[in-house]
């Protein structure tokens, strides 16, 4: 007798609570959730479908908070480009350089596990779509990026981050 095992995985992140780190004030159509609506035709800042926040800053934490805890297989990031060809000619592309993505059972990255972290995409290499394999459990999937005083960079990254997300998929059981 053979036993067929079928492993389905889906967006367990769809219309899920999402919280940003310096949300843009005022601005209802940048909120957090709008990278977890399931809407990614539109990667531009003025087509209601991505998450934006302040620019200007040295951090930029954005989540996701499942409800309850999921076996991940991987996750996949569309950044926002304006529409535009991605790379060194896009002026977005250095603001996501060195970027990181964790799982954790709580909203405290520290306290998760490290799925990804950006040491050697450039303004040419880095995808305007970013997928990563990260077959663990959790609750909470955090991107995080950072220009902290006293840390050098390489020079094509930018001075400061944001988290100008558009769509972030969770795939998982």
């Amino acid at each position: 007798m053979l036993l067929y095992v079928f492993i389905f995985t889906v967006n367990v992140a769809i219309n899920k609570p999402a919280y940003q780190q310096y949300p843009v004030r005022g601005e209802e159509r940048y909120e957090a959730g709008k990278a977890v609506d399931g809407r990614k035709s539109d990667l531009s800042s003025w087509g209601g479908q991505c998450a934006a926040s302040e620019s200007y800053k040295r951090t930029a934490t954005w989540w996701v908070n499942l409800i309850s805890i999921h076996s991940i297989h991987h996750i996949t990031i569309y950044f926002l480009t304006s529409n535009k060809q991605w790379g060194p000619s896009n002026w977005r592309t250095k603001y996501y350089l060195g970027f990181s993505v964790y799982v954790s059972n709580t909203a405290d990255k520290l306290q998760g596990t490290l799925c990804y972290k950006d040491n050697n995409f450039t303004l040419d290499t880095i995808p305007a779509v970013f997928t990563t394999t990260c077959p663990v459990h959790g609750q909470y999937v955090i991107y995080y990026n950072e220009r902290l005083p006293g840390v050098t960079y390489p020079d094509e990254y930018s001075d400061y981050v944001t988290s100008n997300l558009c769509e972030v998929e969770v795939y998982g059981e």
